[in-house]
């Protein structure tokens, strides 16, 4: 049976690879899986049924799936509604994000109206955000699961920023089936709480609000660790500050801090022993026996708390793994381990097809196999008792369940060690030491002491919910502790496919069961194979002397771009930021971890709008820099943050040059007698920071936000000697501004005289960027005008044995998947 299980995933997992679902898809599959299923019954060796068989569990995945697909992209907002007035009314129906500055939630729409007209085609659910109006901000009401109300809204099909390594947001609307986001203008409630009996979905989502609501009250306001509280109880983690989670990860432990698999075993297993407990008295094992009563049971306590824990793979998979076992006593079978596991695999899978694509998918189920693998010669001593043990002096017992847990610890830090860094470029070396009491202590005192706290009543639950917070404080300290050790973490790439093979193979050799000391050479050669994992990439991917390469990325409304020569590299601005939520950590830290880059030699900030500096305190956190150039007043509080570093911070000026790699670097804005100054005495778009890179073939122009009287200056500055130099390169143009009305003159424009041109701007922004005189303007000129929000990252790679034009490779046409909206307009 594994081999159809394997061959319906197979199949499945075929279309998600995809850019689009094929035309008649169900029907193919159907035909196919008639075909095959004939063939296995006339075929007469083995061999060839069990393939037909498997064929036909391939395509049925396939279809499957493509019904999947297709259901959720028929629910997609049509695009003639986007940016329009709507009014809808509609449900909440799951947990909000809620905080002093607004809240994001699920929206489940009945109707939508436009003007007086209801809208027949509308997406069943959409994602939604509430936050105060800036120019006149005030509380918005509590949003509740259940509650019906009658919004305002504006609406976007989904959309998100695409770049390598980076969250990708239409893929995360597509598997939570939302079929447009948008902004919620005004609301009004229409019924407070309007749940029917029959709805267990919704009224699980209710009750976990009340619970965290109820944490939220019982624990201090100052109580900084309520929202990890809340996250063990009811998996909600939204409450957890970024600079925990750095700890968490840096030491870790960041799979405790949810509803992992062992919290719902243990609550099972409550479950199960207080029902046979209950179960034994008088004569009711005479009708059904207590194992039986006991396994139902505990599949059931399962089953509720991973709805109360947001249904989350780990709790999935640990229901579906109870339940086997259940339906196995039941049914009187005796399933071996794998079996259950493969079938759990199975559920999750059928249930969730988009699951592959979640990090907790990969390390929930990759640990409990690693385990299951890597045990098989245990003495059950961790296990099901069975009653040898007792034979055993339970000093002797004591060490070796202390070795066994050990050697699970060492067998499932191993195992996970490709996956943690494909999903997180990084490895915590201080996790054996951090997890060795962290387990024991977050696993059977704060996580128990926490669950009981939030089901008991208030006068009890407040007694516990305390304590609970108060160890998890005391823990959280020495974490820190160790997550400032300077080897705490290791960081690389995120790893190519042949060393994620190789270091696989390593690792079943490293971990496979039997006697260590009599095989510890073998193991230890499979652990150096993993090492495979840790190399990092040739120098900027074999860009040679003269070469350089320009990754503009998606950044949204703002500006960052990375430029790299063969042993240098150069961030030009760091993108938007928004409330807590910056650019620098969101997409431009994950970019460059996913790399391997964790020094670069420049960041020039072009100037100091917050859409071009946003990110920057951020990277400087997590990224070395040896400078900064850009043009800033000197209160600025970024050139602050770089003097507390020791970081030498340079004005920029017109004359400024410098090479690396033989490739130049000029920068022809603002004058020269530029200087940090507390009072500019322009706007800050009229000094931004102008570079232009340059090789034998290329010259590469990076303008900030320089307008109109900038961009004068510029075209005075360039005298027939400048122009001589750039006469017989291909010129590559950021249009100013974003493509503002106010900048890509047509003085600059004629001089220069540039092949191609690109913008970095906001899907749909409020700004209307870039502006269509100036997209006309670069029509008019015939210069091909590339914009982020329809090609994704752009990477220009600029050769020097290569003349003609440079053809950059647009990453939303690279990566394309069935989720991922079309381009508004053909890329040229």
């Amino acid at each position: 049976m594994r081999i159809y299980i394997t061959a319906f995933i197979v199949g499945g997992s075929l279309l998600l690879f995809l850019p689009a679902v094929p035309e008649n898809t169900l029907i193919l599959c159907g035909c196919i899986s008639s075909f095959t299923l004939l063939i296995s019954f006339v075929a007469k060796p083995a061999q060839i049924k069990s393939a037909c068989i498997a064929m036909m569990f391939a395509s049925l995945g396939f279809a499957w799936n493509a019904h999947y697909a297709q259901t959720r992209l028929g629910h997609i907002l049509s695009a003639e509604l986007e940016g329009k007035d709507l009014t809808i009314e509609g449900r909440v129906n799951a947990l909000p994000q809620s905080s002093t500055s607004g809240a994001k939630f699920s929206f489940e729409v009945d109707k939508a109206i436009l003007g007086q007209k209801v809208i027949e085609s509308f997406p069943r659910q959409v994602y939604l955000s509430w936050q105060p109006a800036w120019r006149n901000p005030q509380n918005i009401p509590a949003v509740i699961p259940g509650q019906r109300w009658k919004f305002k809204v504006k609406i976007k099909r989904p959309y998100g920023s695409l770049n390598p390594y980076t969250f990708d947001f239409e893929r995360w609307s597509f598997h939570q089936d939302f079929g447009a986001s948008g902004s919620v203008r005004s609301g009004d409630l229409l019924i407070a709480k309007d749940i029917s009996f029959m709805e267990f979905s919704l009224a699980m989502e209710y009750q976990r609000w009340k619970l965290r609501e109820k944490i939220k009250y019982l624990l201090p306001k100052d109580a900084r660790y309520g929202g990890v509280i809340s996250a063990l109880v009811m998996g909600d983690q939204n409450a957890i500050d970024q600079d925990d989670w750095r700890v968490f990860n840096a030491t870790g432990i960041g799979h405790l801090i949810s509803i992992s698999g062992l919290h719902v075993t243990m609550l099972a297993g409550f479950g199960a022993m207080l029902a046979g407990y209950i179960w034994r008295r008088r004569t009711l094992p005479l009708r059904i026996p207590v194992t039986k009563v006991s396994a139902a049971v505990g599949f059931l306590t399962a089953f509720v708390y991973a709805w109360l824990a947001g249904f989350q793979i780990p709790a999935q998979r640990t229901m579906y793994m109870v339940g086997v076992v259940a339906f196995a006593l039941w049914s009187g079978r005796n399933p071996r381990s794998f079996d259950i596991w493969w079938w759990a695999l199975a559920f999750v899978l059928l249930i969730d097809p988009m699951a592959p694509y979640t990090p907790g998918f990969w390390l929930s189920f990759g640990a409990v196999a690693a385990i299951l693998y890597a045990m098989q010669d245990s003495d059950g001593l961790l296990g099901v008792p069975t009653g040898k043990e007792l034979e055993v002096h339970w000093s002797k017992r004591l060490t070796q369940a202390l070795r066994e847990a050990c050697r699970v610890q060492a067998v499932v830090t191993i195992a996970l060690l490709p996956l943690t860094l494909y999903w997180f470029y990084q490895v915590s070396l201080a996790s054996p030491f951090a997890n060795a009491f962290a387990i024991p202590i977050v696993s059977y005192i704060v996580t128990p002491l926490a669950i009981a706290g939030a089901l008991l009543p208030d006068f009890i639950g407040k007694w516990l919910l305390i304590p609970a917070h108060l160890t998890m404080e005391y823990l959280a300290m020495l974490l820190s502790w160790m997550a400032n050790w300077k080897w705490a973490v290791a960081w690389s790439n995120q790893p190519t496919w042949w060393a994620l093979l190789l270091s696989t193979i390593g690792i079943i050799i490293a971990i496979r069961p039997g006697s260590i000391a009599s095989t510890s050479l073998s193991r230890v050669m499979g652990i150096a194979l993993s090492a495979t994992l840790f190399i990092q990439p040739v120098s900027n991917d074999h860009l040679q002397l003269g070469e350089f390469r320009a990754t503009v990325l998606d950044i949204g409304q703002g500006t960052a771009v990375l430029i790299e020569t063969q042993n240098k590299r150069l961030l030009y601005d760091t993108g938007p930021i928004q409330g807590k939520d910056n650019a620098g950590n969101r997409i431009i830290l994950p970019f460059l971890r996913g790399r391997g880059i964790h020094q670069l030699d420049r960041m020039v900030i072009s100037h100091s709008d917050s859409d071009h500096i946003g990110g920057a305190a951020s990277l400087l956190k997590e990224i070395r820099f040896d400078s900064m150039m850009g043009s800033l007043p000197s209160n600025n509080p970024l050139l602050k943050n770089l003097q507390d570093r020791k970081i030498q911070s340079i004005p920029c000026r017109f004359g400024q040059q410098w090479i690396w790699d033989d490739v130049e670097f000029h920068i022809w804005h603002p004058h020269e007698q530029s200087l940090f100054e507390e009072q500019q005495t322009r706007k800050p778009n009229e000094l931004s920071c102008v570079l232009e890179v340059r090789n034998h073939n290329t010259s590469f122009w990076l303008t900030g936000d320089v307008e109109k009287q900038g961009e004068a200056e510029i075209t005075e500055r360039l005298d027939e000697v400048m122009l001589r130099d750039l006469k017989d390169k291909e010129l590559i143009f950021m249009a100013p501004h974003h493509g503002s009305k106010t900048s890509s003159s047509v003085e600059l424009l004629t001089k220069l005289s540039p092949n191609q041109a690109f913008a970095q701007n906001g899907y749909r922004n409020r700004y209307g960027h870039p502006h269509p005189t100036v997209s006309a303007r670069y029509q008019e000129l015939n210069i091909p005008f590339y914009q982020t929000p329809s090609s994704g990252a752009q990477t220009w790679t600029f050769r020097q044995s290569i003349k003609g034009s440079a053809k950059p490779h647009f990453w939303r046409e690279q990566s394309k998947r069935l989720w991922h909206r079309e381009p508004e307009s053909p890329l040229r």
